[in-house]
């Protein structure tokens, strides 16, 4: 598919069929992910590979984005900013901005490259970070946590702004 119809494509996935995502599409997404845009390509940020059932539901537990899912996904990708990396390059702005927008950048990249292999995904940003971090095990700070899986549902796709509210012409 091209790049305009991964765009078109791409929808906020809800329901996944309790099937494995293979080693090798990870593996894909994770390699395409690399090539993301970074402040001073520092790459500021950690992906936490999420499998293991338990800890899909002890996410889902302290993600209010995620525990009204229909049915949970058997991947988890959680976007974790580095601000300590950034800030050492970039000072206060690289650990409160660069960092955060290295991660978000990622994580989109994830989104429509998943999109693109036939998968689904939904981002999502309602969680308990301290728990979050405790689950993981890590300092890093969460940003955004996104559930990949081979859909169970075809959602309709969401309205969206017309241009001319989205955009403003100078």
């Amino acid at each position: 598919m091209d790049f305009s119809q991964v765009l078109q494509n791409r929808k906020s996935i809800r329901a996944y069929l309790k099937k494995e995502v293979e080693e090798e599409m990870i593996k894909k997404i994770l390699a395409l992910v690399n090539l993301a845009p970074s402040a001073g390509n520092l790459q500021a940020y950690k992906i936490f590979v999420i499998r293991d059932k338990k800890m899909i539901e002890e996410m889902a537990k302290n993600t209010p984005g995620l525990s009204h899912f229909e049915t949970l996904p058997p991947l988890i990708f959680v976007f974790c900013a580095n601000q300590k990396e950034s800030e050492s390059q970039y000072g206060k702005r690289g650990a409160l901005l660069y960092a955060v927008q290295d991660a978000t950048i990622a994580c989109a990249y994830a989104q429509l490259i998943a999109c693109d292999l036939g998968l689904g995904s939904c981002w999502v940003g309602a969680f308990d970070e301290e728990k979050i971090k405790e689950i993981l095990k890590t300092d890093l700070l969460p940003v955004a946590i996104l559930p990949i899986g081979y859909p169970a549902e075809n959602p309709p796709r969401h309205e969206r702004k017309k241009i001319e509210k989205m955009a403003e012409f100078l």
